[in-house]
């Protein structure tokens, strides 16, 4: 659909669908309605571990915000802050976000995975046939280093207190015991960051996790304080993993790549967590929830997603709902449900995986931003010299041992015998004896 044709009520529709939670959402009828323009809408992601089938989620969302009219803002957070200590250059302060936050990506690789994520998040928009004309990347070093954020920074920290900082990062930010300066300051500033980003990309609404509740409340409160507007904030709910639990890219078992071939794609469904009859947590039904459904456009040119059966009619579903029901019901099995979900997932990926192979900028890219890790070499196992079955040892001796059991060598006679020639033991068989 046209979105110069799409009604008001229409667009607000296919803003919100699917959506948790919606703070502000006055600010978007503001803007649609007495504003007469495109809703400005931005969303974060830290270019650390490889992009997996979890990032269909909110790609999914951005899709429908762009089939809405809105302009969408991604931020490929390089550089999330940049805090000059006192009398120290600037140019010498920079600190990566991957590096500060808790080490998960090497300084020197986060330049590589921005560009593979913007590879990655660009072919997932046109695997769901979503025009990107209205999608602008936008690196964080773009800005965040320069005087004027520094000072906003410093302006928007003077009013954030620890406590309000941490408590706002705690489900977003991982925290640990004695950690290193780096690990303190970045769960504190982390919160003032995101919310300084609304004003500085100029946007109206910011769109994330549920899980990051806490910090858009945060921005909503504070930003005001130091002479900004509130922004609007949309919420997707957290999708499990296919272990069940948050999906992470720093556990193979719980996600699937994107380049992941079709073989490896049906080996990590097989082992996904989907036990008969339950729904909480079922890591292999939300996706098909959050992902399969919405995605069923694209074949079907509305929300379905169908299950084949060997001997019966295929199940259809248009709704979560039913799915859900027919899956406590048992009528909908794991064992009808992971291979439908499998082969809807391979397909899906397909045109992703074909955009890979055609770009040898990509490939290279992939290369620096993920090279394999050193191959380690084997320790060579050194021989032991156990010795022999002779008094004293044939190491110790100085003789060796031949092959038919004798020994040869200027101790020959020692070995053999022992140092007394006998005698020792010949008198011990003498008392033994009687």
């Amino acid at each position: 659909m046209d979105p110069e044709t799409m009604s008001i009520e229409d667009k607000l529709a296919l803003i919100t669908t699917n959506l948790q939670e919606v703070l502000n959402p006055e600010i978007i009828e503001d803007v649609l309605k007495n504003q007469k323009r495109p809703l400005v809408i931005y969303w974060g992601t830290a270019p650390t571990g490889r992009p997996h089938c979890g990032y269909f989620v909110p790609c999914l969302k951005l899709a429908q915000f762009l089939q809405a009219g809105c302009k969408v803002k991604i931020l490929l957070a390089d550089v999330i802050f940049s805090l000059p200590p006192f009398r120290t250059r600037f140019a010498n302060s920079r600190l990566i976000h991957g590096f500060l936050d808790n080490l998960k990506a090497p300084i020197e690789l986060v330049k590589f995975r921005a560009e593979y994520y913007r590879h990655v998040i660009t072919a997932l928009l046109k695997a769901v046939k979503v025009p990107t004309d209205k999608l602008e990347f936008v690196l964080g070093s773009s800005y965040q280093l320069t005087p004027k954020y520094t000072m906003d920074l410093f302006r928007l920290s003077s009013v954030v207190t620890e406590h309000d900082a941490k408590r706002a990062g705690a489900e977003v930010v991982k925290q640990v015991e004695n950690a290193t300066l780096s690990g303190l300051i970045y769960p504190l500033m982390h919160v003032c960051w995101q919310a300084l980003d609304e004003e500085f990309l100029e946007v109206d609404a910011q769109f994330g996790g549920v899980d990051q509740r806490k910090i858009f409340a945060l921005a909503k409160e504070q930003l005001p304080r130091i002479g900004f507007k509130e922004r609007a904030h949309l919420m997707n709910p957290m999708v499990p993993g296919l272990q069940g639990g948050k999906m992470s890219a720093s556990d193979p078992d719980s996600k699937i790549d994107l380049l992941d071939t079709p073989d490896i794609v049906k080996k990590k469904l097989k082992k996904a967590f989907a036990p008969p009859t339950e729904v909480e947590g079922n890591g292999v039904l939300s996706f098909a929830e959050f992902v399969l459904l919405p995605a069923g456009h694209l074949k079907y040119g509305e929300q379905k997603f169908v299950v084949e059966r060997r001997d019966a009619e295929p199940l259809v579903y248009t709704d979560i709902k039913q799915m859900q029901e027919d899956y406590k019901n048992d009528i909908l099995s794991p064992q009808l449900l992971k291979p439908a979900v499998t082969d809807a997932l391979i397909s899906l990926l397909e045109p992703i995986q074909a955009a890979f192979q055609a770009s040898k900028e990509w490939q290279d890219i992939e290369k620096k931003a993920y090279p394999p890790p050193p191959v380690q070499e084997k320790k060579k196992k050194q021989k032991k010299d156990k010795g022999n079955k002779y008094p004293g040892g044939a190491a110790a001796k100085g003789v060796d041992m031949q092959p038919n059991g004798s020994v040869e060598g200027k101790d020959k006679e020692k070995v053999n015998v022992g140092e007394d020639g006998g005698a020792a033991a010949i008198e011990k068989l003498k008392l033994d004896g009687q």
